[in-house]
């Protein structure tokens, strides 16, 4: 059995990346202590600092989110995906199977990730901004982006997290002002 485990932003580690142009932020992965090339599932917060390509995950389905700065601008060289990541809280999917490139649209851009395996585990992942009950699944992440909350009548600030594994979990979110945004990510089976 699997337990809560709290987190905060600022006190993530922080490993930059091999090509230099940004950092990773890793929050969960399962199984833990999973490498990038044996996840099932992966959440994490990049810095993106300069134009590049993603990396190819095949056989992932992501799902990226603005959180700061600018954004970015997601494109395929076929012109399949041409997409601006330029409107804070609100995630966009697409397959780790794909040659993404990405531009800056002006500075330093901070992006909430998400990565399951395809034909393993399935993400939904949400912004909410009013009292919501998030149905239950074995596998999650909860992040404060705005405002404080209370998650099962427990308090979580700005920029803190709950994400637990192996344990189904339900939650009751309840917003402490109107301005007050939450990241729900929902992970299940296939």
């Amino acid at each position: 059995m699997s337990v809560v485990l709290r987190f905060s932003r600022a006190a993530l580690p922080v490993t930059p990346w091999k090509n230099g142009g940004g950092t990773t932020q890793e929050i969960a992965s399962w199984p833990q202590g999973a490498g990038l090339d044996s996840f099932g599932w992966r959440v994490s917060i990049a810095t993106i600092a300069a134009a590049g390509p993603f990396s190819v995950f095949a056989g992932v389905d992501r799902s990226i989110t603005l959180l700061e700065g600018d954004g970015v601008r997601l494109f395929t060289h076929d012109g399949r995906i041409d997409h601006r990541l330029d409107v804070p809280h609100r995630p966009f999917a697409f397959s780790g199977d794909e040659a993404i490139d990405c531009t800056l649209l002006g500075g330093v851009s901070n992006d909430f990730n998400v990565m399951t395996r395809r034909g393993q585990w399935r993400a939904e992942v949400l912004v909410l901004d009013g009292v919501s009950a998030i149905d239950a699944a074995p596998h999650g992440v909860l992040l404060a982006l705005r405002g404080e909350w209370r998650l099962n009548g427990e308090a979580c600030r700005e920029g803190e997290g709950l994400q637990w594994a192996d344990a189904a979990q339900a939650w009751q979110a309840v917003p402490e002002g109107s301005d007050a945004r939450l990241l729900a990510v929902r992970v299940v089976p296939a």
